[in-house]
C-alpha cells in the first residue's frame, strides 16, 4: 500500500511558498530561540522579584510573545492566548499573584531542567492549578526551550493533526495537547528520514494541512492512531489523577512543615533570640503573616565559610541578638529526607567559623524516631556523636513550647524535652 502521508511529506517539503521552506529552513528562525529564551527567562525574575507587574502592555511576557509571534505565519496570533480580556478577567496570571507564580514555576522549569519527565511533570502541575484562560497555548513558549520534546500548539495545528490522525484533539485542553504530542512524537520517529528531530518541521506539516494548503490524505495508512490517541489520552488522564494527589498531599505536607517554623519561631522570640528562618521558606504564610516576619534579614557573614550555600537553608536558627552567635539551630524533617538536614546541621558545626555551637536539633513526628536514629548510625556521620545532635518530637514540642515561652529561660529547657541520639 502507498504511504500517502510520506509522499505528503515529500512534496510539502519541496513546495517553495510551504511552511518548510518558507519558516523551517528560514536562517533567522534559529536565531530567535535564544533570544526568546533569554526573554522567558528575564519572565521569570520579574515575577519572582515581584516587579511583574498585573498587565501584558508593557511587561516582559508581551515581549517575548512579539517575538514567538514574529516567527512567521506558523505562530502569527500566538499573542492572542496572553493578551488580558478584562470582561473575562483571562488569563488569570495578571490579577492573581499565586497564578502568576505557578506560570513562572512552569517557565523557570522547562528553562532549566533537562529531562523529559521534569517538564511534564512541570506541564501536569500547571494544568492542576486550573488557571482560567491559560492553556495549551504555553507550548508555543516552551517549543523555544525545547523544540525536540514539545511541540507548538494552536487552532490550525491541532486541525492538521486530527485530518491526518482522525483524532478529536480539543483547542484549550493540557490533557489534549499531551495526548497529541505522544502521538506527534510516535510520527515523527516513524518519518524522521524525512522530517526533523526538531518537531517544528512537523508542527509545519499540520499547520499546513489545518489551513486547507494541503488536503490531508486518507488515515487508513495510519492503522491504530486514533486507538492509539485514545490509549494515550487515558494514560494523561491518569497522570494527571496522581499527580493531583500528590500535589494535595505536598500542600499538607508544607502546611505542617510550616507550622512546626512557626512555632520554632514564636518560641525563639520569646526566650530572647534574634531568629532567622530558611532562605527558601521565608515567604511563606503563617497565621495569615510571612513566616520571616520580625526575623533577621540576613546572617553574619561569620557562618557564611565554607557552608555558604546550605546554612541559610537551615529551617529556623536562634542567634544571640548581641553577638549574633547561634545558640541553637533546628532542622524541620516533616516527610522529606533526614540525610539532607543532618548535612546542612553538620555544614553549621563543622564548616563556618562559629563551630562551638552544640545545640543542634532534628524536630521530626514521633514515628521518625527510628529513622533519625537509622541515619545518624551511618557511617557517614560518625561526627555526629561528639556534637551531640538531638531530637526533638512533635509530641513534646506541640505539648510544651508555651510553657517554655512562659516561663523558660536560654536553651535548657528545649534540651529537656529533646532526646539524644
Amino acid at each position: 500500500m502507498t504511504d500517502t502521508t510520506r509522499t505528503l511529506i515529500e512534496r510539502w517539503k519541496s513546495d517553495p511558498s510551504g511552511t518548510y521552506q518558507t519558516w523551517f529552513l528560514w536562517p533567522k528562525r534559529l536565531k530567535n530561540f535564544r533570544s526568546i529564551r533569554r526573554g522567558i527567562g528575564a519572565v521569570v525574575e520579574e515575577i519572582h522579584a515581584g516587579t511583574f507587574g498585573n498587565a501584558y502592555r508593557g511587561s516582559s511576557l508581551e515581549t517575548v510573545v512579539a517575538s514567538v509571534a514574529e516567527q512567521r505565519q506558523i505562530f502569527k496570533g500566538a499573542d492572542h492566548a496572553f493578551l488580558w480580556k478584562p470582561k473575562l478577567r483571562i488569563p488569570d496570571i495578571y490579577e492573581n499573584a499565586d497564578n502568576q507564580r505557578a506560570f513562572a514555576r512552569l517557565l523557570h522549569t522547562c528553562n532549566c531542567c533537562d529531562t523529559e519527565a521534569e517538564m511534564l511533570t512541570a506541564i501536569q502541575r500547571l494544568s492542576g492549578v486550573g488557571i482560567k484562560g491559560l492553556g495549551p497555548a504555553v507550548a508555543n513558549l516552551l517549543y523555544f526551550i525545547h523544540p525536540t520534546l514539545l511541540p507548538p500548539f494552536n487552532t490550525a495545528i491541532v486541525n492538521g493533526y486530527n485530518a491526518l490522525t482522525g483524532a478529536a484533539v480539543k483547542l484549550g485542553k493540557w490533557d489534549h495537547y499531551l495526548a497529541m504530542r505522544d502521538r506527534i512524537l510516535a510520527l515523527n520517529h516513524r518519518y524522521r528520514d524525512v522530517l526533523s528531530n526538531d518537531l517544528g518541521a512537523l508542527a509545519g506539516l499540520l499547520f499546513d494541512v489545518g489551513t486547507g494548503r494541503y488536503p490531508a490524505p486518507p488515515c487508513n495508512d495510519l492503522p491504530g492512531e486514533v486507538s492509539a490517541w485514545e490509549d494515550d489520552l487515558a494514560k494523561v488522564r491518569e497522570q494527571a489523577s496522581a499527580l493531583a494527589k500528590q500535589i494535595q498531599a505536598d500542600k499538607l505536607e508544607d502546611a505542617t512543615h510550616t507550622e512546626v517554623q512557626g512555632w520554632l519561631r514564636d518560641l525563639g522570640k520569646s526566650l530572647g533570640y534574634a531568629v532567622w528562618i530558611a532562605t527558601n521558606d521565608r515567604g511563606r504564610e503563617y497565621n495569615g503573616e510571612p513566616l520571616s516576619l520580625g526575623c533577621l534579614s540576613a546572617l553574619p557573614a561569620t557562618l557564611l565559610v565554607s557552608g555558604g550555600e546550605t546554612v541559610p537553608l537551615i529551617d529556623a536558627v536562634w542567634l544571640d541578638p548581641a553577638t549574633l552567635e547561634v545558640a541553637a539551630a533546628f532542622e524541620v524533617e516533616h516527610s522529606t529526607s533526614i540525610y539532607s538536614g543532618i548535612v546542612r546541621l553538620l555544614d553549621l558545626a563543622l564548616g563556618t567559623s562559629q563551630s562551638a555551637t552544640k545545640h543542634l536539633f532534628l524536630v521530626a513526628p514521633d514515628n521518625r524516631e527510628a529513622e533519625v536514629r537509622a541515619q545518624l548510625s551511618r557511617p557517614a556521620f560518625s561526627r555526629v556523636a561528639e556534637l551531640n545532635m538531638r531530637y526533638v518530637p512533635y509530641s513534646s514540642l506541640r505539648e510544651h513550647r508555651e510553657n517554655i515561652a512562659r516561663f523558660g529561660m536560654g536553651i535548657k529547657p528545649i534540651e529537656a524535652i529533646a532526646k539524644s541520639l
